[in-house]
């Protein structure tokens, strides 16, 4: 099997599609169906079915999949342990940050990085946390710069580097906006605007509300904080910000509860071997934490 072949195979299957995985390849599409084919030979065996638009894995591609990500992990950490071995900082840096640490977090630190490290082509994808933990533990991603997980995998190394303190938000024309200190206990009489139920804020609200014996009625989600905030700014429903967010455009209501924060930091696979220009990154990430 060559990596090529395997590459396009994990590409069809991540993205159920033949023309979906060309783009993301730079190949084209008869490209992508004849490295499939050349590793179908070579196993003999089908590994997709194609019924319509359809492309789905079938049980040998299914027995396939995880260990061709296991072979191109291997294959990775065997080019970056080689060039690591000369000191150098060349090649990429595939790395992963939700957006709105990207935006708010990362810029004097990615600055830094690359006035000291110009050498690197940065591979940057803003991605939701949760898609960025999968991504470094399937292999996909160096690091990643997110909001931490509750429990993290044991197959990570997971470093802290900031605190965001969450502040409960209305719209100025909202109902709750009229009132002085309020209990948790008020804002379950009204709608919320959270992030998706799957990601790890919403988690941190929820399970904030349910220790005392509370609960939150979601009416509207998405996992862009601005348009949260946009949401909550129109009347939609309250909501809760980190403060870097917070101006004019919504009141911060005055709950009588400790404040919710949520962890945010870096993470790697423990047992990849990281490149030069990975390790570069966790060392400015690190000096955050003691400016912190």
């Amino acid at each position: 099997m060559d990596t090529q072949s395997l590459q396009a195979f994990l590409a069809v299957a991540d993205h159920g599609s033949f023309s979906l995985a060309a783009e993301q390849l730079y190949l084209t599409q008869p490209a992508v169906s004849k490295r499939i084919a050349t590793l179908e030979d070579q196993i003999g065996a089908r590994l997709f079915d194609r019924i319509g638009r359809r492309v789905s894995l079938t049980e040998a591609g299914r027995v396939l999949l995880p260990r061709a990500r296991e072979i191109l992990v291997m294959v990775d950490d065997s080019r970056r342990a080689l060039a690591n071995l000369s000191g150098s900082f060349g090649g990429s840096l595939t790395m992963a940050t939700s957006h709105h640490i990207g935006l708010h977090r990362l810029p004097p630190i990615l600055k830094a990085y690359t006035q000291a490290h110009p050498e690197v082509r940065m591979d940057m994808r803003f991605l939701d946390s949760e898609q960025a933990y999968q991504g470094v533990l399937d292999g996909e991603l160096e690091i990643a710069v997110v909001t931490l997980a509750p429990v993290p995998d044991p197959q990570l190394l997971v470093v802290p580097v900031w605190t965001d303190r969450l502040r409960f938000v209305c719209g100025k024309d909202h109902p709750l906006a009229g009132h002085g200190t309020l209990p948790l206990s008020a804002l379950s009489d009204y709608d919320a605007v959270l992030p998706g139920h799957l990601t790890f804020t919403r988690g941190i609200v929820v399970d904030t509300f349910a220790r005392d014996g509370l609960k939150v009625n979601v009416a509207l989600s998405t996992n862009y904080l601005e348009t949260l905030k946009m949401m909550v700014a129109i009347g939609l429903g309250w909501s809760v910000l980190p403060e870097s967010l917070i101006d004019g455009e919504v009141h911060v209501l005055p709950i009588d509860h400790r404040p919710i924060e949520r962890p945010l930091g870096y993470l790697v696979h423990k047992s990849r071997t990281l490149s030069n220009a990975a390790r570069s990154m966790m060392e400015m990430l690190d000096q955050a934490i003691e400016r912190n």
